[in-house]
């Protein structure tokens, strides 16, 4: 498999000058970021003192990551799942009896699954800032709080609404079911088998460029705040971690689009929680935002970008710290950034670095068409030089004759041909998928554009063709323009009328606008950027 691209040196200063902004503007005392791409740390660069002594932050200095916590919880959640010590679908009352007393909404309301706990729609309220302060809690003392009175907004299963709490009950889900204590689940099962040595639980973590201390800021000046303890609320953002080891744990989490399948989560489990199980209601002041729409997968928050396509992510915050980590699966180039002041809003900048360096790479496509398409592609092209009935009839699905005689499609052929003139040479092949494909063929007088979709049988076969004169270059003899609308041939109206569905990984999203939000808003409606 080829190597995935590095970005530019000059997209990587222009980052570079963007967190040096950001330092600038004293949002925190100070700020480290990373570069993935390719597999590794491509860049890092640190800005301010960690500790109020001067000491600048580096790729191995330990801050409290917060609520991409979340991303090691779910991960550990799943990986339970795959060695069958629970069921995703199971009710939370399984393993917290505790929870039994939760008040629902309406009387049919169903008792929270570990799924909807873990894609944000147990009907839970948003509860930042509470529960940053509850990690120290002791399990008896969880049970306490979850006995006195907890309350769903929503019905569960319904609604999305960011919840802490849900985490915190996955967290004792997983210790229940694994008989060991949650720290130890993600520890023995995920930080030491991916060598991610400078990430721990607790604020002695053996982070070999030492851990960041967090800050407040109180009249104008910053004041440390000290750190709280491990505890029952650790699954929701307890965690310290570096730029480097999350830059190791990104790339775990890219390499399940590459086909590797090294490390303690299946490729196949780690592609599911990088898929969207709970779409998210974006605020009215995203709506011009760069993602048309953005859902929570497990412990992840998965966004379309309308330029670059799929877009992973999540924001910590907590007293103190700020977090966040975000990738791009198809191109491997990611960002990593943390930052030592009380909810500072780190996401907003490292979404911002990531669209820079994005902007520079070439699009990468992790699949190629299918030697059947590209075989169509060559068979197709021949047709329209010198139509064969008999070609025809082993070249294209049952459907395609059904849905309009091949008597009339010739006629439609014919009525493009016309202004096309004689047919010349083939190029600007492109697809959106395995098995479809898009390519231009020079006329004398116009250039026809042909875009075919091949079924899902194996072998498959062409089911619907779109032929018609390129509007990019219709210019006939004499600089008159000629007709550019496309006629359709052996398609169905689908395919002429809504190519957007076809052509899925260009136009799907992007054309439709983001809905508004309008009702409730929570500081972490949608942890990709806006969160804590």
């Amino acid at each position: 498999m080829p190597s995935d691209p590095v970005p530019s040196d000059a997209a990587l200063a222009d980052v570079r000058a963007l967190f040096a902004r950001r330092q600038a503007e004293d949002l925190a005392p100070s700020v480290v970021y990373g570069v993935l791409a390719d597999g590794r740390v491509v860049d890092c660069g640190g800005f301010g003192t960690v500790d109020g002594r001067g000491t600048v932050p580096g790729a191995d200095t330990a801050y409290r990551i917060a609520s991409v916590t979340k991303s090691f919880t779910a991960s550990a959640l799943v990986l339970l799942r795959d060695r069958g010590a629970l069921a995703l679908d199971a009710p939370i009352t399984d393993f917290v009896p505790a929870a039994a007393g939760i008040r629902m909404p309406t009387p049919d309301s169903p008792v929270p699954t570990l799924r909807m706990l873990a894609t944000m729609s147990s009907g839970l309220p948003n509860d930042d800032p509470w529960a940053d302060r509850q990690e120290a809690l002791t399990d008896d003392r969880f049970d306490a709080v979850l006995r006195a009175g907890v309350r769903c907004a929503w019905v569960p299963g319904t609604e999305y609404e960011y919840s802490n709490l849900g985490f915190a009950l996955l967290g004792r889900a997983i210790q229940v079911a694994d008989g060991r204590r949650y720290r130890d689940v993600v520890a023995d099962e995920l930080i030491t088998p991916l060598g991610l040595t400078g990430t721990g639980f607790t604020r002695d973590v053996p982070a070999t460029g030492g851990v960041a201390i967090g800050h407040e800021r109180i009249g104008g000046e910053w004041a440390t705040i000290p750190f709280s303890g491990p505890g029952a609320f650790s699954p929701i953002g307890g965690l310290f971690s570096t730029v480097n080891d999350l830059v190791r744990w990104m790339q775990f989490f890219v390499d399940a689009h590459r086909g590797r399948t090294a490390g303690p989560l299946s490729a196949v489990s780690r592609r599911e929680m990088q898929q969207g199980a709970r779409m998210i209601t974006p605020e009215p002041e995203r709506t011009a935002s760069h993602e048309a729409s953005s859902a929570y997968g497990f412990g992840l928050v998965v966004a379309h970008d309308v330029d670059h396509g799929t877009v992973v992510s999540h924001s910590g915050g907590y007293p103190g710290f700020s977090a966040h980590i975000r990738w791009h699966p198809a191109s491997g180039v990611g960002i990593v950034a943390l930052e030592n002041a009380t909810y500072a809003g780190v996401g907003r900048q490292a979404a911002e670095a990531l669209r820079v360096l994005l902007a520079t790479l070439t699009p990468v496509r992790q699949w190629r068409p299918w030697p059947e398409t590209m075989a169509a592609l060559a068979a197709v092209t021949g047709l329209l030089r010198g139509w064969d009935d008999s070609v025809a009839a082993r070249l294209f699905s049952d459907n395609v004759v059904l849905d309009e005689p091949f008597e009339r499609r010739r006629t439609a052929i014919a009525a493009v041909l016309s202004h096309a003139g004689a047919l010349g040479d083939v190029d600007d092949e492109h697809s959106d998928g395995p098995n479809n494909c898009s390519w231009r063929i020079h006329g004398q007088l116009a250039d026809v554009r042909c875009t075919l979709t091949m079924n899902p049988q194996d072998p498959p076969r062409v089911q619907s063709l779109v032929v018609g004169l390129d509007p990019t270059a219709t210019a006939g003899p004499d600089g008159v323009t000629m007709p550019s609308a496309g006629l359709t041939s052996c398609s169905t109206t689908t395919a002429a009328r809504e190519p957007s569905q076809q052509r899925r990984r260009t136009t799907s999203t992007a054309r439709e606008p983001a809905t508004k939000r309008t009702r409730r808003s929570a500081p972490q409606t949608d942890p990709a950027v806006s969160g804590p």
